[in-house]
């Protein structure tokens, strides 16, 4: 705290924020059973982990009313270098990834009809959807290198002799990110709720298409305008790089930094980019709570006796846009109500695409609490069906005899660190979401007791969403 605020301020304020936390998390919570199919007899009950989370979350916010604007600058500054990576190495990496794309998608028109046994569904839902984001908040940003249109585009520039200076067409200034998050929520909805988002033959045609889609945009309008406007993956991987710990400069030199380093210097998302992020998270909370028992309760439905998919698509899809609507009011409440609790002059839109940062390690533990049991099995599955991708025999990676070991998350002992690593993974992002929503206020407040209160209620929000998440991931789900 500044000394502004003074040493008797500081102590009132902590006892209130204290007391009030203290009382939120001690609200009784009921100990909900386990008859899903994830079968987690939990050691304490579940109403233990849900006041401890929130406990957790709470106890962050009041130990950061004593870390100074200062100390957070100079801890957001500290870089350590590692060596370079040069940018020559990005042409030939591009060209690789197209030819593995390309080769995936061959594969789901020509190779086996089993989605387990088809290396183009487990690629993109298990190896990309979730272990190359994870990759991407852990390291930082790997899409840049490894997408599959930068080698092709500039051959195609290479041969037309044209430059990305000069694009055919221009995007107007008022696109922003509206582009991306239309193909963001698209995404969601063949993977949410399509009836059949596993079948290869299926996958490949939409895989292709966006491929084919997205180079023939940047043609039209550059590469890089594109890229940083409609391509949903690189806006996602770019947004979520930014809490990763390896930063590239300009130079192609490499240096450590702590995780959500970068956010210090990341700039203000526009209102298009805000709704990207809120709904990445809201569409895998969603996919959460779609398959529990309250879900299916809620609209009528036998949750033993499940509909299928195509009987759902009307439902999930009001579902989906309902729970993106729900995310994006709560957080902008939150928001206006801590700029009128610190009287703040900051623009409402400024402050929600600043504040919005926060949200990226939020997101990357629910990315990775609700697709752990899936990255570990199906991983599996990926690597063998990679060794033999059109079913003919071959053992390309010496993978295709590999035994899977599909009862890795079975039993007490695995379900039981599955499902606390699953927990620490949440109450971690959200305690991480709490240190980088405090860099952020010192950002856009002048003073210690202004950026203090105006992360109140967004505290208060992630404090619901922990408590939201671990019941996520024990109340009993239906299929």
């Amino acid at each position: 705290m500044s000394c502004a605020t003074g040493p008797l301020k500081r102590l009132r304020l902590m006892r209130v924020f204290t007391s009030f936390f203290a009382l939120v998390a001690l609200i009784p919570t009921p100990a909900l059973a386990h008859a899903s199919d994830r079968g987690f007899v939990l050691l304490l009950p579940t109403g233990h982990y849900l006041v401890g989370g929130a406990l957790a979350v709470a106890a962050t916010f009041v130990v950061l009313l004593f870390v100074s604007r200062q100390t957070l600058q100079r801890l957001a500054a500290a870089r350590l270098a590692v060596g370079r990576a040069p940018q020559a190495l990005r042409l030939p990496a591009s060209l690789l990834s197209f030819v593995a794309l390309a080769t995936l998608v061959a594969a789901g028109f020509l190779g086996s009809r089993d989605p387990l046994s088809n290396p183009l569904p487990l690629t993109v839902w298990t190896l990309v959807w979730v272990g190359l984001t994870l990759l991407h908040g852990l390291f930082g940003n790997l899409w840049a290198w490894i997408n599959p249109w930068y080698g092709p585009w500039r051959i195609a520039m290479a041969v037309s002799g044209s430059t990305d200076a000069a694009p055919p067409l221009r995007l107007p200034a008022w696109v922003d990110l509206w582009p991306a998050l239309a193909l963001l929520v698209a995404f969601a909805w063949f993977e949410l709720i399509n009836p059949a988002p596993d079948d290869p033959a299926r996958l490949a045609w939409a895989v292709g298409l966006y491929w084919l889609f997205s180079f023939v945009m940047m043609l039209l309008f550059g590469y890089r305008q594109w890229r940083r406007h409609g391509e949903f993956l690189s806006v996602l991987f770019g947004m979520v790089a930014r809490f990763g710990v390896l930063e590239r400069s300009n130079a192609g030199h490499l240096a450590l930094c702590l995780p959500g380093a970068k956010l210090a210097r990341t700039a203000v998302l526009p209102l298009s980019g805000t709704l990207f992020l809120l709904f990445a998270l809201a569409s895998v909370s969603f996919d959460g709570l779609s398959k529990t028992f309250f879900y299916f309760s809620l609209n009528g439905l036998n949750p033993l006796e499940p509909p299928g998919r195509t009987a759902l698509i009307g439902i999930n899809t009001g579902g989906l846009i309902v729970a993106g609507c729900l995310l994006a009011g709560a957080f902008f409440a939150s928001v206006l109500a801590g700029g009128k609790l610190a009287a703040s002059r900051q623009s409402f839109m400024g402050a929600s695409g600043a504040y919005v940062w926060s949200i990226v390690p939020i997101a990357l533990a629910y990315q990775f609490s609700h697709y752990l049991t899936a990255l570990l099995v199906n991983g599996q599955y990926a690597l063998v069906a990679m060794s033999d991708p059109f079913s003919l025999g071959w053992n390309l990676l010496g993978t295709a005899d590999m035994p899977v070991m599909a009862g890795i998350a079975a039993g007490s002992e695995a379900a039981w660190a599955v499902w606390n690593a699953q927990a620490a993974a949440i109450v971690g992002g959200h305690v991480l979401a709490v240190l980088a929503a405090h860099l952020l206020a010192f950002r856009l407040h002048a003073t210690a007791w202004a950026a203090t209160m105006s992360q109140l209620p967004l505290t208060a929000l992630m404090i619901a969403y922990t408590v939201l998440g671990l019941w996520l991931l024990s109340t009993p789900t239906a299929g």
